[in-house]
């Protein structure tokens, strides 16, 4: 397992700064201020290509090279920018072929950012050549402590349907499939006569009069992520042939952006970062909170990781963009300490008075340091100082839940049994039901090696290949616990119906087999006969081996099992067949009491130390059993733990 070296020791806070925006004057003001924050690490040069290259070929570093120096001098470490997220107008003006292409084939054009196509040989050309020219002359200096690839790659242009990205997808298929009968096979050709009889018959999938092919979808999903993982690592190669500093490029694992297959990338990564904001479209955006931080510890291997980005206060691209109250920030950013974060950064230092993100907060406001924001800003500043010896130690779970991108892109294609069903719901509801039970939850791939776990769930897995299922059954039949939610295991990898009854690869483990799917209409309930109410999905389900938990009272399925238990080998899996309250079945499952809590509770451990994180997002006190010393407050725990609304404590606990 690959080692990780954290740009700075501790639990440190760091930023985005983008000093292109300001004076120099306001530079050294800045530098001033974040040494006064306690700011370890600064991420710059991100949007920097058209300061560093204002022209084809001139080359201009005088003011990058003051900003390095000036940090340098402040102790302040550096996160450096590729500078090639967002490449300057000069070269979209001179290359017109750059630019990326919707799926209506319609050319997206400069003026916001990430204005090029992941297949452009020309980017990729004029990319590295500064690519190079910036690894070369900071690659060994003394302030640079981790290099940071381009800038949240592909969370605008990751599907570019231009013909440049044709004729690059066509070379993907042929290394995937070899042989173009293959390919027919795959994608299921037969239906609506479309056959290929050579490769360069096949086009993206651009919008069409009708549904598209599904199998063609997922496959060109896969191809853009692998598409931009390319691009990534050939920024890295350059990075790593000056430089032994470690590279990363920030991760969105978060409820809005699923198109990289993060579980690829991962790898990749010396240090695995994420950027997360609260999303308040969501019905509880603290919820979704812990799951991506649980979500980027899996990707790093468990091991600790970055929160490359999060906001101080309110962002600026949600329909409602909500400030946070006193205290939310701290608590914030523990729950991703708690979930295996060593380093605590921001988008951004100071707020822009111009462009697209003027209305977006960050850790110095408008109003400058006189401000409610800015003395949040300390007191998370000093908190992360006090509990800086947890960096290091790894979170403590024994029970996972798997979690697929394929399997996300294909259960929501054009033609589904109910548009109203989403992957991501049933992953959050499953994940936040573990959650408000007490549980901590590895979030896993679905290949992962399952047998310390005591329970695995597996919510919507539609997608899943024989041997991923395999894995899971055998895991059953040795003694684990298993439950599955509705519209799992329908499809293989190649988004081909898995014949002879639903949930299909999962049938035999729990004993089961549905003839039918009857999704309800948004709005619609039925009651289940264990009085529980439940919406969105039913379905004509019969027993196998499995005995039943619960029927459907009423709607199209009544009388029908609608949760059911199976012993499997030396196991036991359960399968929810509707949408409703999954906590009474987790609970059973993982031999806990069915009692919910205001109150996250999360353990991380070390070699010959442990810390007990007890964060109350509620609004009266909560008490929770601790012996040692909260190294938030300073104080002795023995005994119980009290932590007051809205706080935080952090117990480094005696060892009995």
């Amino acid at each position: 397992m690959k080692s990780v070296r954290m740009p700075v020791p501790g639990v440190s806070l760091g930023c985005d700064y983008n000093p292109e925006q300001w004076s120099p004057d306001v530079w050294r003001e800045d530098a001033a201020l974040m040494r006064r924050a306690g700011v370890d690490l600064v991420a710059v040069n991100i949007f920097g290509w058209s300061n560093l290259e204002p022209s084809p070929g001139e080359y201009r570093f005088d003011d990058l090279d003051e900003v390095i120096e000036l940090m340098h001098a402040h102790g302040i470490r550096i996160n450096l920018g590729t500078g090639t997220s967002s490449p300057p107008p000069w070269l979209t003006t001179l290359y017109p072929e750059v630019l990326p292409v919707a799926d209506d084939g319609t050319t997206r054009f400069p003026g916001g950012r990430q204005a090029w196509c992941p297949s452009s040989p020309v980017f990729r050309d004029r990319a590295l050549d500064l690519v190079g020219r910036v690894a070369r002359r900071y690659g060994n200096h003394p302030a640079v402590a981790l290099w940071h690839v381009s800038n949240e790659l592909g969370c605008h242009n990751a599907l570019c349907y231009c013909e440049t990205s044709a004729a690059a997808f066509r070379s993907w298929l042929q290394g995937r499939y070899r042989k173009i009968e293959t390919l027919n096979e795959a994608w299921g050709t037969s239906f609506w006569s479309q056959r290929y009889g050579d490769w360069s018959e096949i086009q993206v999938p651009r919008l069409a009069l009708s549904l598209r092919n599904p199998a063609q979808l997922v496959d060109f999903q896969r191809f853009s992520s692998d598409e931009l993982l390319g691009y990534y690592r050939a920024e890295a190669a350059l990075l790593r042939k000056h430089s032994e500093i470690p590279v990363t490029t920030n991760f969105m694992v978060t409820a809005h952006i699923r198109n990289l297959d993060y579980w690829s990338w991962a790898p990749e990564m010396d240090i695995v970062a994420n950027d997360h904001y609260l999303d308040h479209r969501l019905g509880d955006p603290v919820a979704e909170l812990s799951f991506a931080a649980d979500l980027t510890r899996g990707l790093a291997g468990g091991r600790p990781w970055m929160l490359m980005e999060q906001s101080a206060g309110a962002v600026n691209w949600q329909p409602h963009n909500l400030t946070k109250a006193p205290g939310e920030m701290i608590r914030n950013s523990l729950t991703h300490v708690a979930r295996g974060a060593d380093s605590i950064c921001f988008f951004q230092w100071r707020a822009s008075a111009q462009g697209a993100e003027k209305f977006h907060s960050a850790l110095l406001p408008h109003a400058g340091t006189d401000t409610v924001a800015w003395r949040e800003v300390l007191k998370l500043s000093e908190t992360l100082d006090r509990i800086g010896e947890v960096a290091g130690t790894e979170v403590e779970a024994d029970v996972a839940l798997l979690f697929s991108w394929e399997s996300w892109w294909s259960a929501e294609g054009e033609a589904r049994p109910s548009q109203a069903v989403t992957y991501l719901d049933q992953v959050h509801s499953a994940h936040a039901a573990l959650r408000e039970l007490g549980v901590t939850t590895d979030v896993v791939p679905p290949d992962a090696d399952l047998s310390r776990y005591k329970l695995v769930v597996v919510p919507g897995l539609y997608m899943i290949s024989d041997t991923d299922a395999q894995g899971i059954a055998d895991y059953v039949a040795a003694g684990g616990r298993l439950v599955v939610t509705y519209f799992s295991g329908i499809v293989d990898e190649r988004d081909r119906i898995r014949l002879g009854g639903y949930p299909g690869a999962f049938r035999d483990v729990l004993g089961v087999l549905s003839e039918e799917f009857a999704p309800l209409k948004p709005g619609d309930a039925v009651t289940l006969s264990s009085d529980q109410k439940a919406t969105l999905w039913t379905e004509r389900l019969r027993t196998t081996t499995a005995s039943v938990v619960a029927t459907f009272e009423d709607g199209p399925m009544a009388g029908i099992p609608a949760i059911t238990r199976n012993e499997h080998g030396e196991g036991i899996a359960w399968y929810i067949a509707t949408k409703t309250d999954m906590s009474g079945i987790l609970a059973e499952a993982a031999g806990l009491e069915n009692t919910k809590s205001d109150k996250e509770v999360v353990r991380r451990r070390g070699t010959d130390r442990s810390y007990l994180f007890v964060i109350n997002h509620g609004t009266t006190p909560v008490d929770h059993p601790a012996r040692g010393e909260d190294l938030v407050s300073g104080k002795r725990v023995d005994g119980v733990l009290t932590v007051e609304a809205g706080g935080v404590a952090v117990v480094r606990e005696e060892v009995s």
